[in-house]
This record gives C-alpha cells, sequence and structure tokens, in this order.
C-alpha cells in the first residue's frame, strides 16, 4: 500500500508544518503579540486523549462492551470541581512560581526538597511505560500501513527517526528556555493543532464507517443484533460495577494530576477566567471523541479481523475496505495522538529530575557543581535519554502484560498524588510528614500490587510469590492482601490509596510541624483562596480591589474628632497625595496598610502616640479578606527573613541579621504571650469560682451570726423578765 519511506516523509513533512506553526507563535510571543485565546487553552486540555483513546478505546469495547466509557465518565465529572481545584492550583502558580506538580506538592509541604523527590519518581517510573506505549502504538501503526505487520517492533530506523523528531522539537520548543513558568506559545499551538487534526481523522473514518460500511445508526444496531455483537453494547459483564468505579476515580485523578495535564492545565494558563470556556469545550471534545467507538469495533468483528488486533481497528478497518487514504488518515491521527502526549510528558519530566533530583546532587557534591551552570543542556540531554529510553523500553516490553496494561498503571501511579495534592488545598491541618508517608505508602502499593505481579508474568520472579505470598505469608500476597478478591486494576486503586490516606492522616494529626511549615502553610493556602474571575492572579497585596474613597471618609471621620473639619481634611488629602493615590479608585492592601500607618502618624502629633495607636486599633476598620491580606503579608515576611537567617548563618552578627533574629524572637514572644494570656483567663476564672466561693461562705456566715445574735437577745429578754420577777416577790414577802 505505502512503502516506509513514502510514510517517514508524510510524517516528516507533518512534523515540518508542526515546526512551522510553532515558529510563527513563538515570534508573535517575541513581538509582543501572543495569542491568549481560552479556546486555544480549552483545546490544549485535550492532550489528554492519546493513542490509549484513539486507538485503545476500540479494543477495550471490543473485550469489555462500554466500560471504556468510565475513562471519560470521570473526567468529566472532575469538571465540576475545577473550580475549586484547578483554580486555585493557578492561583498558587502565580505566587510561588510553580512549574510542575512535583513543585506544587513540595511547595505546600514546607517547600520539602524530598517530597518533589519522590513525586518526581512516582512521575518517572508511572510515565515512562506510559510514553512507551505511545511509541509502540506509532512503530506499530507504521509497520500496519506498510503492510510489514505488527506483530513486533524492531530496532528500526523508522523507530528511531520519529523518536529522533520528537527529542527535536521537545527541546527547541518545549525547553529552549531555562524557566519553564514562561509560556511555550509555539508548543501549544502545535499541541492545539495536533488535538484538532486527530479529532477530525477520528470524526472523518467513524462518519465514514457509520454511513458507508453501515446505513446509520439504526443499521448499526441491527447489524450488531444480527452478528451477535451485544458484548459491544454491554455494561462490562463480570465485576462491572467495580470496574466502573475504579476507572471513575482513576479518571477524574489523571485528568488534574498527571503531569502533562497539570502542565497544559495550570502552568500554561494565562487567565483563570479561561476556565469558563474549558467547562464546555472539553466536555464537547470528549464526546465526539468517543462517540464512534462501537461502530468501528462492531465493522472490524463483521469484517472479521483477528480480535488481538482490535486495537488498530481503527486503521484496519479502512484497509479492509479498500480506502488506503483513510487508513493514512487514520496513521496521522494516531501519530498526532501520540506526540502530542510524548511531547508535552517528556518536557515536564525533564523539568521535574532536573530541578529535583539532579540539582540536589549537584548542590551536595562539590565535583558536580559545574553542572549548575549547564542546567539548561542537561535538559535537553534528559529529554533525549527519556525518549530513547522509552524507545528501549518499548522494544523490551513488546507483547507483554506490562505494555498491554500500561495506561492503568500509570493512571495508578498518578492517582497517588492525589491525597496531598486534593487534600492539601483545604485542609491547613495537613503536613509534610503525612504527606512523605502517604506517598511513600501509596508508592510501595503501586509497587506490589502492580510492577511486582508484573514482573511475575514476565518469568522475572517466582510464581510463588503470586500464589502464596511473600515468606509463604498467605494475607501479603501481592493480588490478594489480606484476603481480599477483586480484579487486578480496582485491587490496586483500593488498597493504594487507602493506605496512602490513612498514612497522610495519621502523619498529619500525630506530627506537629515546626513554625516555618505553618506560616508557609498559612500562605499557600489564603493564596490558594484569592480566587480571580476576570483576572490573572497576582501575589498577595498587589491586587488593587479595596475601594478608595469609603477608606478616606473613614479616616476624615477620626481626624475630626481631634483636629476639626478642615484639618482633617486637609490631612487626609496630604496623605493620598503622598502615597499618589488620590486619583485611583481602588487600592492594595499594601497602600491601605500605608495608609493607616501615616494617618497613625498625624493623629500622634496631635494625641501622643499611646493614644493614636488605641483611636486607630478602636475606629478603623478591616474586612474578612483585607485581614486576611495582611496575615498573609506577615507570614510571607516572617517566613522569607526566617529563611535568610537559617540558610546564610555566616550572617549571624550583621545588623540585619540580628533584626530578623529580633523579629523571630518577636513572634515567639507575641505566642508565648498569648499562651500566657489564655492560662492567665484560666486562672482569673478560677479566682472568680473561688472568690464567689468564698461569697456564699461569708453570707451563711453573716446569717448564721444574726441568727445567734437574735437567739442571744431572746434569751436575754427571757432572764431579764425572769429576774424582774424574782425581785418583785422578795419585796412583797416580809411586809
Amino acid at each position: 500500500m505505502f512503502s516506509p519511506l513514502s510514510v517517514l516523509l508524510v510524517i516528516t513533512l507533518y512534523i515540518g508544518l508542526l515546526f512551522g506553526l510553532a515558529q510563527w507563535g513563538e515570534h508573535r510571543t517575541r513581538r509582543g503579540r501572543p495569542i491568549n485565546s481560552a479556546t486555544i487553552y480549552a483545546l490544549s486540555l485535550c492532550v489528554y486523549f492519546t493513542t490509549w483513546t484513539f486507538y485503545g478505546s476500540v479494543g477495550f469495547a471490543t473485550q469489555s462492551g462500554l466500560l471504556y466509557l468510565g475513562v471519560y465518565v470521570g473526567s468529566l465529572l472532575s469538571l465540576f470541581f475545577w473550580q475549586y481545584t484547578i483554580r486555585r492550583m493557578i492561583a498558587v502558580k502565580e505566587t510561588f512560581h510553580i512549574t510542575s506538580i512535583a513543585d506544587l506538592i513540595s511547595t505546600r509541604y514546607r517547600r520539602s526538597q524530598r517530597i518533589a523527590a519522590l513525586v518526581t519518581l512516582i512521575a518517572l517510573f508511572g510515565l515512562l511505560p506510559y510514553i512507551s506505549l505511545q511509541l509502540e502504538a506509532v512503530i506499530r501503526s507504521l509497520r500496519l500501513i506498510t503492510h510489514e505487520g505488527a506483530g513486533h517492533i524492531h530496532w528500526s530506523s523508522s523507530g528511531m527517526v520519529i523518536t529522533l523528531l520528537m527529542a527535536v522539537f521537545t527541546i527547541i520548543f518545549g525547553v529552549r528556555r531555562l524557566d519553564p513558568t514562561e509560556r511555550h506559545q509555539g508548543m501549544i499551538l502545535a499541541l492545539v493543532a495536533e488535538c484538532v487534526i486527530k479529532l477530525i481523522a477520528y470524526l472523518i473514518i467513524g462518519l465514514f464507517i457509520s454511513y458507508q460500511f453501515f446505513d446509520g445508526p439504526l443499521d448499526i444496531y441491527q447489524k450488531i443484533q444480527e452478528h451477535n455483537l451485544q458484548h459491544l453494547v454491554s455494561l462490562g459483564g463480570e465485576d462491572s460495577g467495580i470496574q466502573w468505579l475504579t476507572l471513575i476515580v482513576l479518571s477524574f485523578a489523571g485528568v488534574q494530576l498527571l503531569p502533562r495535564q497539570f502542565h497544559v492545565g495550570v502552568v500554561e494558563n494565562v487567565s483563570p477566567s479561561h476556565l469558563g470556556r474549558a467547562l464546555w469545550v472539553f466536555p464537547l471534545y470528549t464526546v465526539l471523541i468517543v462517540m464512534f467507538v462501537v461502530p468501528v469495533a462492531a465493522a472490524g468483528s463483521i469484517l472479521g479481523l483477528p480480535e488481538q488486533s482490535a486495537d488498530f481497528f481503527m486503521l484496519l478497518v479502512p484497509q479492509a475496505l479498500d480506502e488506503p487514504y483513510l487508513a493514512l488518515l487514520s496513521f496521522l491521527g494516531g501519530f498526532a495522538a501520540a506526540s502530542g502526549m510524548v511531547i508535552i510528558t517528556t518536557m515536564t519530566l525533564a523539568t521535574m529530575v532536573s530541578n529535583h533530583l539532579l540539582l540536589p546532587f549537584c548542590e551536595k557534591f562539590q565535583q558536580l557543581a559545574w553542572m549548575r551552570t549547564w542546567l539548561l543542556q542537561v535538559r535537553w540531554v534528559l529529554v533525549a535519554i527519556i525518549l530513547f529510553g522509552s524507545l528501549l523500553l518499548a522494544r523490551l516490553l513488546t507483547d507483554t502484560y506490562m505494555l498491554v496494561a500500561v495506561g492503568m498503571i500509570s493512571f495508578v501511579a498518578a492517582l497517588q498524588f492525589a491525597p496531598a495534592t486534593f487534600i492539601g488545598l483545604f485542609w491547613n491541618r495537613g503536613n509534610s510528614m503525612g504527606a512523605m508517608l502517604g506517598l511513600m505508602a501509596g508508592f510501595g502499593l503501586w509497587t506490589w500490587t502492580l510492577i511486582v505481579p508484573a514482573w511475575v508474568e514476565e518469568g522475572w520472579l517466582p510464581l510463588s510469590l503470586l500464589e502464596h505470598g511473600p515468606l509463604g505469608i498467605q494475607w501479603l500476597a501481592p493480588q490478594a492482601l489480606f484476603g481480599s478478591d477483586l480484579p487486578k486494576i480496582p485491587h490496586a486503586v483500593f488498597w493504594s490509596l487507602s493506605v496512602n490516606l490513612l498514612a497522610y492522616f495519621l502523619g498529619s494529626w500525630f506530627y506537629n510541624p515546626h513554625k516555618q511549615e505553618r506560616t508557609l502553610t498559612t500562605e499557600f493556602l489564603y493564596t490558594s483562596r484569592a480566587l480571580r474571575t476576570q483576572e490573572k492572579a497576582r501575589p498577595t497585596g498587589l491586587n488593587a480591589y479595596i475601594e478608595l474613597a469609603p477608606k478616606l471618609v473613614e479616616a476624615e471621620q477620626l481626624l475630626r474628632r481631634y483636629l476639626g473639619d478642615e484639618k482633617a481634611q486637609h490631612n487626609v488629602n496630604r496623605i493620598a497625595d503622598d502615597l499618589q493615590v488620590y486619583d485611583k479608585s481602588h487600592i492594595s492592601v499594601v497602600e491601605l496598610m500605608e495608609f493607616h500607618r501615616m494617618l497613625e502618624q498625624i493623629l500622634a502629633g496631635a494625641i501622643g502616640a499611646a493614644s493614636a495607636h488605641t483611636a486607630i486599633e478602636e475606629n478603623i476598620r478591616y474586612t474578612d479578606r483585607e485581614r486576611s491580606d495582611l496575615t498573609a503579608i506577615y507570614s510571607h515576611i516572617v517566613n522569607e527573613l526566617q529563611g535568610s537567617y537559617r540558610f546564610h548563618p555566616d550572617k549571624a552578627n550583621e545588623p540585619q541579621s540580628r533584626g530578623f533574629e529580633m523579629l523571630d524572637d518577636l513572634q515567639d514572644q507575641l505566642e508565648h504571650l498569648q499562651l500566657k494570656i489564655d492560662q492567665q483567663g484560666n486562672e482569673l476564672e478560677q479566682l472568680e469560682a473561688k472568690l464567689e466561693r468564698q461569697y456564699q461562705e461569708i453570707f451563711d456566715y453573716r446569717v448564721e451570726a444574726q441568727r445567734l445574735r437574735h437567739e442571744n437577745e431572746t434569751l436575754r429578754q427571757q432572764l431579764l423578765a425572769e429576774s424582774q420577777g424574782d425581785n418583785s416577790a422578795l419585796t412583797r414577802g416580809p411586809g
């Protein structure tokens, strides 16, 4: 049909066009005219749909019916939470200069380099096989379209050329600069073009099969009944309930936390308002990219194509119908689906490995210090190592258990980021110990329940490990932990996620983080809640959202009490003019803070510093947001000053370092005083209770004393009466 050389020329021409589009995007950016389109952003999120969707969904449907939809139901359900998850991540990215999912998680947990390294390792081990899967799909489809057969992948020149082209494209448009937070306008445009191409190819082939091979939806249904293919529209057969739930959970987390999704959804985001467009473009794209899966699967089965090749029915059905150019279009669609995922994932992995694995080694070992000045070139080398290593892995694992199940294995690996990320965005008690324990436990269970069984299937480990468990401990068998009887993927998801969550909560509950981590957590959580809908998220304190007019009125009313109307108005106007905010309608919280400081200084000249401070406290009111802003700014300053003092001990004797130490001591004193105030409050309550008891005792004593005085008086009166009676009797007797 086609010679390998002609197909490679088509691929080269295709990538050349992508190069041209990317170069045009970069040129516009350099000239200050970037394409900041919400539609471009929304379409870039569709890199989520890889060859696993383009080819694999048909094979999945051939075996399990409509179960393949679970992968997309979960991703669509996640849209309802993007306002609370993705939007918060974007706000944090803008403030902390986040570059990857590893950077986000480590920043949340005291900027821990160990946590960042662990996240990087999980991503690396989880996604390298997934890149291999994409390369395998491209090379096999190439061999199919050139009639060489897809039974085995060889270390051929075609695979090398394709991988080399992807590496060059990734380096030129993805790793050309050292700062990965700078938007890659050209690469995103090329990525969007690939998303459009794979959708167009899929729709053309799907429509051709539905209306040329079949005669519309009704005929498709009738042919399925006639050829006894009802399993194609079943819900999945045995254990379908747990399988559906597992796929929904995996895709819910994967569409947000897979490194490529995090990069296009968070790092490349220009404005949080673009999420609104994505909330309807992404679902529409999802529906279109999966709507012809059953017709293609039915057509392949009716044509008698081998079931073991069902993953490539999108390409084989046009070939069987003698439509070579449709087959070539299908190949280009699959290539676009694979290359988009490979380029973005490779770029993000190279960044994570260089930042969180190699750079710490360079800092620790002076012999490697020279690599710090060549960090950009190191990333280029890492891109090549990742891609060609994945190609070698695809060759080693051809037709193996691991490569067949690798899509789900990678999703389960990304699922381990969910507790530390999602809970950490909302729960202030989550800390670095909980995150580290959770990630380690989840990664360990992922390895034990999925990777170890794969090694056993390959013959690399003894079969007795699956049947009897390690050292004969049956309840630790990798596929039947604690005697559970679940399918392979649900079993791994249940145990890895459960133990991850348990370790996260226990570690966070029993570990008391240091003050630096607490202040960073306060700043992080406030930043994540500073949600903007119409503007780009900015660092705390720089957004001018406070109306100036009410603040001027409030200040003038305060000064009138002490300075009179004329002087009050004059001083308020002078403060606004000195701060250069007089012509503004809104000011930032930093400007508000300086405004109130100058107001207090003017008032102090009239009534004294102490009285002025008291007047400000009693009469100036802050909103909840203003108060939170001020708290976050203070926490950030203290945290940064503590960090400067901690990492530069040689400056301890410098005046500014003593100032940092004094500020640190001041915060310690404030916390100590607060604790002392609480203790004194408890003591005061106890004293008041004791005093109340004493008052009661005194009252009872007085009542008793009054009673005794009354009884004594009565007794005295009786005695006097009796004494007078005796005297009168004596006077009458002798006479």
